[in-house]
C-alpha cells in the first residue's frame, strides 16, 4: 500500500513535469514568434535629438541596449562594433551609425554618455530617455531588462539586460538581429551581407 502510494506521487510528479515543460515550451514559441517588432527610434543624444528617420536611405544603425556602468557584456560589445567600423572603408563607415541607448537614465546622463561613446570613436552616439520611453522601446525591440539592487557595492545597483545588436534601417525596421558575440565576425558578416559588401 505505501509503495503503491509513493509510486502515485511520483506519476503525478511526472505529469505535473511534463505539463509544466509542455507550457513552458508554448509560451517560448509563442514569444518567439512575435519577435521583436523594431520602429521608430526618437531620444535625446548626445548629438541632439537623435531620430532614425534622420538617416540617409543607405544608411543603418546598429542598436545596442545597455549602459555605461555594465562591467562586461556592455564594453565588450562596444569594442567590438569599434572593432568592425575600423575595418570598414571610408564609404561604409559613412552608412553606419553606432548607437548605444542607455537603459540606465539615473546615471546615464548625456555628458556621461558622451565621455563613454567617445572611447569607442567619434561617429558613436549615446542617447536615453525617461523611464516611460525605455520602457516602450525596449518592448518593441524585445530588450528583456530589469534593475538589481546590489547595497554591498559601491554601484548601488546594476541592470540586467538583453544584449544583441540589432541592425536598422531609417523606419526601424531590424534588417538584423546579431547575438552577443566577444569576438567581431557576426557582426561583420551581417554588415557586409546589409551594405553589400
Amino acid at each position: 500500500m505505501k509503495r503503491q502510494r509513493i509510486w502515485g506521487a511520483v506519476g503525478a510528479l511526472v505529469v505535473l513535469v511534463a505539463v509544466g515543460g509542455l507550457f513552458g515550451y508554448q509560451q517560448l514559441r509563442q514569444a518567439g514568434s512575435d519577435g521583436p517588432q523594431g520602429g521608430p527610434v526618437e531620444l535625446p543624444s548626445t548629438q541632439g535629438e537623435f531620430s532614425l528617420s534622420q538617416l540617409e536611405d543607405d544608411q543603418l544603425a546598429v542598436l545596442f541596449f545597455g549602459y555605461t556602468h555594465c562591467p562586461d557584456v556592455c564594453p565588450m560589445s562596444m569594442a567590438v562594433m569599434r572593432q568592425v567600423m575600423q575595418g570598414l572603408d571610408e564609404e561604409q563607415r559613412r552608412r553606419v551609425v553606432p548607437l548605444l541607448v542607455s537603459l540606465d537614465p539615473e546615471r546615464d546622463t548625456l555628458e556621461r554618455l558622451a565621455e563613454y561613446v567617445g572611447y569607442f570613436g567619434d561617429n558613436f552616439i549615446g542617447a536615453t530617455g525617461s523611464q516611460a520611453q525605455l520602457e516602450e522601446l525596449a518592448a518593441r525591440y524585445g530588450i528583456i531588462w530589469r534593475r538589481v539592487e546590489t547595497p554591498d557595492s559601491a554601484m548601488e545597483y546594476t541592470i540586467d539586460h538583453s544584449s544583441s545588436l540589432y541592425l536598422v534601417d531609417r523606419d526601424g525596421t531590424i534588417l538584423q538581429r546579431v547575438l552577443y558575440s566577444p569576438t567581431p565576425h557576426s557582426l561583420r558578416a551581417a554588415l557586409e551581407q546589409e551594405l553589400g559588401g
